[in-house]
């Protein structure tokens, strides 16, 4: 709480804003970082160049990001030691609980039904 205290003193409202601006930021250092890295070590870096290029000129087109996604995971999977500096410049996940009764936690993705409750009649329909 002191750390809070004395962020509210010197930016007093605008404390929020400014804690959400440094998040915002820190999140791109990082991925300039980590592209930085990939395009060092990567041999033929055209295609990840022109994905970087085509995502930049699209604004955000899910499309041009994961033409960025699969060139960068092509070149993680080609070089093992990139792939574990990449995983070890993230930040680690945090744990993942449930809380309450019948609290569920999921990590990762959940591709069926997932119910609590009793006497619960669950129907997947496809």
């Amino acid at each position: 709480m002191p750390a809070v205290g004395a962020a509210v003193g010197a930016y007093g409202v605008a404390v929020v804003q400014q804690a959400e601006t440094e998040a915002a930021q820190a999140t791109v250092r990082l991925g300039q970082r980590l592209l930085d890295r990939v395009l060092r070590r990567t041999p033929d870096r055209a295609p990840i160049e022109a994905a970087v290029e085509d995502l930049a000129a699209a604004e955000g087109d899910p499309d041009a990001l994961a033409a960025l996604r699969f060139q960068i995971r092509r070149a993680l999977l080609a070089d093992e030691s990139l792939a574990a500096e990449w995983a070890a410049m993230l930040p680690e996940r945090p744990a993942v609980r449930a809380d309450g009764a019948r609290g569920v936690a999921v990590a990762g993705d959940v591709t069926g039904i997932v119910s609590t409750g009793d006497g619960a009649t669950n129907v997947m329909r496809r």
